[in-house]
């Protein structure tokens, strides 16, 4: 008895022969879907191990039977006068390859000419006002230009879903908005951020930093864990205070009496935080904002252009009664390449302010609230006068 030859699955195919690069879209509707549902994953090429992770998540998203394009273009409609639009990466080549080991399909990579066929395009997609804060307002129109370019390849590439990345947060949120506002056939994924070992949230700009610049960009993720940090440690004694059975106070005015100088200083800093203020959104954006000060006296220094505590629904300032997720958003240069991040945050009704308690006067954005240093270990600091903490609760570091 003879047996059938066994086809290889789309898996192993994949493997073996790459994915296929296809550069117009004749050739990209000519590509065989087959019976699943089509991913695209949007890319100005450059890829890392961030575009990696996206892919993979289509993939598995998808499964075997479905198809996964990336796209590679490098919008022009989205870089401002002065930016770098004429020096950003293009490795077309190491592009495909990486693209196909993390699970792709296709790589579809059209010319200028190609998307925006007889130039420049006159018709746009706006933003609207979600557009014009934060990185809006630092780069005016470039997310009307990321909005047109998205659609466009939505219509070319008439994908099931779109995954995007969440270190992009405002991007993403104007992307599914206009996904819901339009009547996109298509379901927007957002794909956790990824970073290097020491925290640094990966981008095709990090190629740009040199060493002493990469250090001092490490004060980015070092701000917001910071806020996260601080957060974590408000709610934690707030939960102590809220369990002890007795006033804290008392029990911090008793110890510092018998001489217990440490284990008053715990006390006080669980009746500090019973007592209300700081906490909440106030305490993230002082904890954060202490790590972007002592930034800016590194050599080289970290230039801010903001940090904001927003509601992710319309990327507005949340208010110190906030309760919910809100995402905390930096945004800095250093050297002459500019670095975004992101971290979501949850304030709960035990660390939200209510509506009539005022801040902490030294929980403003920017106030040192700890005496540690920064967090870019190698940097060489400037020297500066140092304050020692104004309260029990230091900024985490």
């Amino acid at each position: 008895m003879t047996s059938s030859p066994v086809s290889p699955t789309p898996d192993a195919s994949r493997a073996a022969s790459g994915p296929q690069l296809v550069r117009t879209a004749a050739d990209l509707r000519a590509l065989p879907r087959g019976g699943g549902a089509r991913a695209v994953v949007m890319t100005m090429g450059a890829l890392h191990e961030g575009h990696a992770a996206l892919v993979r998540a289509a993939r598995e998203r998808v499964g075997p039977q479905g198809q996964v394009v990336v796209t590679v273009f490098v919008n022009p409609l989205q870089f401002g006068a002065g930016e770098d639009l004429d020096r950003y990466p293009r490795t077309l080549d190491d592009d495909v390859v990486l693209a196909g080991r993390a699970g792709a399909d296709a790589v579809f990579a059209p010319s200028a000419e190609e998307v925006y066929p007889g130039g420049e395009s006159q018709v746009r997609i706006s933003a609207g006002p979600m557009g014009t804060v934060l990185e809006g307002a630092s780069r005016p129109g470039h997310f009307d230009g990321v909005l047109t370019v998205v659609a466009k390849l939505l219509h070319l590439t008439a994908p099931d879903l779109a995954f995007f990345g969440e270190k992009d947060a405002q991007q993403l949120a104007v992307i599914r908005r206009m996904a819901a506002d339009l009547n996109f056939p298509v379901e927007i994924v957002g794909v956790p951020t990824v970073r290097e070992t020491d925290g640094l949230a990966l981008s095709s700009r990090n190629r740009y930093l040199s060493g002493p610049e990469r250090r001092t960009a490490l004060a980015l993720s070092a701000a917001l864990f910071a806020a996260r940090d601080r957060l974590t440690a408000e709610e934690a004694l707030r939960a102590r205070a809220a369990s002890a059975g007795y006033p804290v106070q008392d029990r911090s005015a008793a110890l510092a009496a018998l001489g217990e100088d440490r284990a008053a200083a715990d006390a006080h800093a669980v009746a500090y935080a019973a007592a209300g203020p700081p906490h909440g959104p106030s305490v993230a954006r002082a904890a954060a904002g202490a790590v972007l000060e002592d930034a800016a006296h590194l050599d080289p220094p970290l230039h801010l252009d903001y940090l904001a505590l927003i509601d992710p629904r319309d990327f507005t300032e949340v208010p110190d009664g906030f309760e919910g997720e809100a995402i905390l958003a930096v945004a800095a240069k250093v050297g002459t390449t500019r670095l975004i991040d992101n971290i979501r945050l949850v304030f709960t009704p035990s660390t939200a302010l209510t509506a009539s308690t005022a801040p902490h006067p030294d929980a403003a954005q920017g106030r040192r609230t700890g005496p540690q240093g920064g967090p870019a270990s190698g940097a060489t600091r400037k020297t500066r006068k140092s304050t020692p903490p104004p309260g029990p609760l230091g900024a985490t570091r």
